[in-house]
C-alpha cells in the first residue's frame, strides 16, 4: 500500500480556507486538472455519501465519495470509485488545523492506495505532486493569497 502525504501553510484563516474547500463540488472553480464537476442524483455536495462525477482536463472521467464532513474538525475524507488512473482502494483525508500565532492555516492533504506492481512511486509522485501540491497552489490563486 502506498501512503501520500502532503501539507502546507495557508496564509488566511481557516475559516476562510475551510469556505472554499468543503464544498465536495468546488475543485473545478480552482483545482487546474479538473474541467468539470456535478454532484450526481442533484444530492447536496455536503451530504456524506454523495457522489461527485468530473472530468478532467484530458477528457478523463472520475467519481469519487465523500465518505466524512466534519465542520468542527474541518476535515473531510472521500474515495475513489472509478478511474482511468490504476489507484486502487484509494482513500484520502483533507484537514485544516488552525494557526493562531498569525492566523494562519496548516492544510494537510493524505491518502492510501494500491498500485499495479512497479507503479507505486510513479503514482505517489502523481498523486502529491499534480494534485495535492498543485491543489494547494491553485487555493492560493483562487483566494489571491501569499504564500506563507
Amino acid at each position: 500500500m502506498v501512503k501520500v502525504i502532503r501539507s502546507t501553510v495557508m496564509n488566511a484563516p481557516v475559516e476562510a480556507v475551510w469556505e472554499v474547500i468543503r464544498d465536495f463540488n468546488g475543485h473545478d472553480q480552482w483545482h487546474p486538472a479538473v474541467a468539470t464537476s456535478l454532484i450526481e442524483r442533484g444530492n447536496p455536495s455536503d451530504m456524506v455519501g454523495c457522489i461527485r462525477r468530473f472530468k478532467l482536463e484530458d477528457g478523463s472521467e472520475l467519481r469519487e465519495q465523500l465518505l466524512t464532513l466534519s465542520d468542527i474538525e474541518q476535515s473531510f475524507t472521500y474515495c475513489l470509485l472509478d478511474t482511468p488512473i490504476p489507484l486502487f482502494n484509494y482513500v484520502a483525508h483533507c484537514r485544516l488545523f488552525p494557526v493562531t500565532d498569525g492566523d494562519l492555516t496548516v492544510w494537510e492533504w493524505h491518502s492510501r492506495f494500491d498500485t499495479p506492481a512497479g507503479r507505486q512511486e510513479e503514482l505517489a509522485t502523481m498523486v502529491g505532486d499534480n494534485i495535492y501540491s498543485a491543489g494547494f497552489d491553485a487555493i492560493r490563486t483562487h483566494m489571491g493569497l501569499e504564500a506563507a
